[in-house]
């Protein structure tokens, strides 16, 4: 049974948290409130949670442009390839922030991800998420929560989010409306660097 549970950004419950973070690791889907617009994710390093999210999405996990919601900029040095000083001042100055940056694969991933030769990086300025990856030993594998509705592409009000998902997820981070602009995708494998989508934020290139 799904479990939408009341978080304040201005005070986040570190009990509870820690109690999510326990059943994320278990392998739980969660929806949560990031930055930009509320996203649905999973740990990378369960792999029965990683085959749920798969399922839902109806991708492969070896192939799809998926993104990681990381902690902090150290944690995301163990998943992706060295990165050159003008690549490395352009993500620390723009995150944490709205912002996914596509950057070169580590040589060793973890599976299932081995095989990948870049990954989205994320790491977001949300309060309650950046509490809750502090609970957590690996990121979360995280996409937008996209709305079916051709005019509004994504959904902001956390009771209609929890309406429409409640059959297909186990926990529901609700921290109040959601945004309706996703990240902006820059990606950093190429030169010069190239926006392959215009969303939040006013990036800074150096």
């Amino acid at each position: 049974m799904s479990q939408k549970i009341t978080l304040y950004p201005t005070s986040p419950n570190e009990k509870l948290l820690r109690q999510i973070a326990q059943r994320i690791r278990a392998g739980a889907l969660v929806i949560y409130p990031t930055d930009t617009v509320y996203a649905l994710g999973c740990c990378s390093q369960s792999r029965l949670a990683l085959e749920k999210f798969a399922k839902l999405k109806k991708i492969k996990l070896e192939q799809a442009p998926l993104s990681f919601m990381f902690q902090d900029i150290q944690t995301v040095s163990q998943y992706v390839a060295p990165m050159d000083s003008a690549t490395f001042k352009i993500i620390k100055k723009n995150l944490p922030g709205p912002y996914t940056f596509i950057l070169d694969a580590a040589k060793k991933l973890p599976r299932p991800f081995q095989k990948r030769k870049t990954i989205g990086v994320r790491i977001s300025n949300h309060p309650i998420l950046k509490s809750l990856l502090s609970f957590l030993d690996a990121p979360l594998v995280t996409s937008s929560l996209h709305n079916e509705d051709i005019i509004l592409d994504y959904m902001t009000d956390p009771e209609l989010i929890f309406d429409v998902w409640q059959d297909k997820i186990e926990i529901m981070i609700d921290s109040g409306y959601g945004g309706n602009r996703p990240s902006t995708i820059i990606d950093l494998t190429v030169s010069p660097f190239k926006i392959l989508r215009e969303g939040k934020g006013d990036w800074v290139t150096g």
